[in-house]
C-alpha cells in the first residue's frame, strides 16, 4: 500500500492536540495525534463531503 506522510493544518501550529490525514492508495487515513494507534480509514468523497458540511455549519449544532 503507498502511503504518503501525515498531515496537519497548518492553523495547528506546534500544537498535538489536531486531525492528521494522509493518503493511500484508494483512501484517506486520518487520525488524533494524540493518539496515532487509532486510525479512521474513509474514502475522499465521505472526507470531502464532511468538508462540506463544516464550512456550511450543518454540524455547528453538535458542538
Amino acid at each position: 500500500m503507498n502511503r504518503s506522510t501525515w498531515q496537519k493544518s497548518s492553523y495547528s501550529g506546534s500544537h498535538d492536540d489536531c486531525v492528521e490525514l494522509r493518503s493511500t492508495d484508494a483512501l484517506i487515513e486520518l487520525r488524533e495525534s494524540d493518539d496515532g494507534e487509532t486510525v479512521l480509514r474513509t474514502t475522499s468523497a465521505s472526507v470531502a463531503a464532511l468538508l462540506r458540511a463544516i464550512k456550511a455549519g450543518e454540524l455547528d449544532r453538535h458542538a
